[in-house]
């Protein structure tokens, strides 16, 4: 059962409490959106539904301390950060880090991540500069930014500003090992309008197999979703990330129901959300395991890097455990 907020907060609050008052639903699953969600959240966790694997990044939805009954699903921006510059420190022990963020919570987690990894190392090893969803450019920030001599940058932003950091960089001759956010790694959005030549050695992450990549042509996760996708849903694209991630995100919600043995009372469906341990999901890359416990509700912290080569993103090195914060 499904009901259309058209992203809007006071139509997501109107809707939520028709499942819950009305429809008397055993949970809710995926849904979308920050503001969607925040308006709603205490709301939820007051009623005792769970409120499961969201379709939203922050790091604040895996606070299990306010919000009992509320799980996100993907790695959080501050994840990410944690793995990049773990990543850093593990080819430069003494590297100088700069971070261009969003100011927003996006961005925000991105400054989180550093932190947790460099700890007290952070106020002499790391510099920071911010923007707003607004600005025309961040030309500015890059230019401070390397004014610094950092070794490491880490775009914390949107694609539209990961791009703008991506050829500002190129045309000032600098050569910092730079990352860029996960959700602006789109080789059509972000790194063709740049360019592939200016976007060499890029660096992001990834947590799910890509299907357009040859190398999981014959693998049997990425043949049962393009399976699943010919039988239930012809009329979509298969190569669609969120198409794959939503398949990605029901076979763990599977996985829960499973595990509630018949008892689908909220209690049980948010206890057994709350005892993944060590889920593998075959579209999830290699490595990459789902975990929860009633004090994780971070279910994926787990990530491999991928850099531009050629002609688009070749993943390399181990799969990376977050910093577990």
């Amino acid at each position: 059962m499904y009901y259309d907020d058209a992203f809007n907060p006071a139509k997501t609050v109107e809707q939520v409490r028709r499942l819950i008052e009305s429809d008397n639903v055993a949970f809710l699953f995926n849904m979308l959106g920050t503001a969607p969600n925040s308006s709603v959240v205490k709301y939820i966790n007051a009623a005792k539904v769970p409120h499961l694997f969201l379709s939203v990044n922050g790091d604040k939805w895996g606070d299990y301390k306010t919000y009992p009954w509320t799980m996100g699903f993907a790695p959080s921006a501050r994840t990410e950060a944690q793995v990049f510059v773990k990543y850093a420190l593990s080819q430069n022990k003494n590297a100088k880090f700069a971070v261009l963020y969003q100011n927003d919570d996006l961005g925000k987690d991105f400054v989180a991540g550093a932190k947790d990894v460099l700890g007290e190392r952070f106020a002499t090893a790391a510099v920071v500069a911010s923007h707003e969803v607004t600005d025309p450019t961040i030309d500015s920030q890059i230019v401070a930014l390397r004014g610094a001599n950092p070794d490491v940058l880490i775009s914390g932003t949107t694609a539209k500003f990961c791009a703008q950091s991506i050829r500002k960089i190129y045309e000032l001759g600098w050569k910092p090992m730079h990352f860029i956010a996960s959700g602006a790694a789109s080789i059509s959005s972000t790194i063709a309008p740049v360019g592939l030549d200016k976007s060499q050695g890029t660096i992001s992450s990834a947590y799910v197999k890509d299907v357009a990549d040859p190398a999981w042509a014959n693998d049997p996760g990425v043949k049962d979703f393009l399976a699943f996708m010919e039988k239930y849903f012809p009329d979509g694209n298969p190569k669609e990330g969120y198409n794959l991630y939503a398949y990605t995100v029901a076979q763990v919600l599977k996985i829960v129901l499973e595990q509630c043995k018949g008892n689908f009372s909220r209690d049980n469906i948010m206890a057994q959300a709350n005892n993944l341990k060590d889920i593998e999901v075959p579209t999830l890359l290699p490595g990459i395991r789902v975990n929860t416990s009633p004090t994780n509700h971070h279910p994926l912290q787990q990530l491999q890097l991928q850099r531009i080569e050629g002609p688009g993103w070749l993943r390399f090195g181990e799969v990376i455990q977050g910093a577990n914060f």
